[in-house]
């Protein structure tokens, strides 16, 4: 794998740590194997008993991992942990750091249509939980109906919860 570094037209081994990655070339990156994930986790503490967890994540093979650390530097924000069995990933989560990521791909925006689609699904749930409306119910149904429709996945849990279906049924029935 070869990185292409800011003022250099050279590619450079993924293994040169004290390169710094091309804007450019981050971005394309990002829009193969990025993802902006939103989860929305059953938490009997929160007000509502729901809590909405929004990430960005990229996701490499063990050894690449040195990639998503440069990935990690050059946004200077997240973590990179591991993911699952083989799997690395740099993780970004926390809504100052969610509101940066947003911001950098507002202004170097994707090429892929699919890819700017979640990431404007994103951005609107980020912009909803800036506002606190997550913290409603019509805010919180709102963001899972979105967060549904995000990177082709299958229905969220809290569409699915008992609460969810007993509420949407007595809207339709004039209760």
């Amino acid at each position: 794998m070869f990185l292409l570094v800011q003022g250099s037209e050279n590619g450079m081994g993924a293994g040169n740590q004290q390169e710094r990655l091309d804007t450019n070339w981050v971005v394309g990156f990002v829009d193969g194997e990025g993802c902006f994930h939103v989860a929305i986790n059953k938490l009997p503490k929160m007000s509502l008993g729901w809590q909405v967890l929004p990430e960005f994540r990229v996701v490499q093979h063990q050894r690449d991992e040195g990639t998503l650390h440069q990935i990690r530097e050059f946004f200077g924000l997240g973590v990179v942990t591991r993911n699952h069995g083989d799997r690395m990933e740099f993780r970004a989560r926390g809504m100052e750091n969610l509101n940066k990521i947003i911001e950098f791909f507002k202004k170097h925006p994707f090429k892929t249509s699919a890819k700017q689609r979640s990431f404007e699904q994103f951005c609107q749930v980020i912009k909803m939980m800036d506002n606190k409306e997550h913290l409603t119910r019509e805010g919180l149904d709102k963001i899972a109906s979105i967060a549904a429709e995000m990177n082709r996945k299958p229905r969220l849990k809290y569409l699915e919860s008992s609460e969810t279906i007993r509420q949407t049924s007595h809207e339709g029935s004039g209760l």
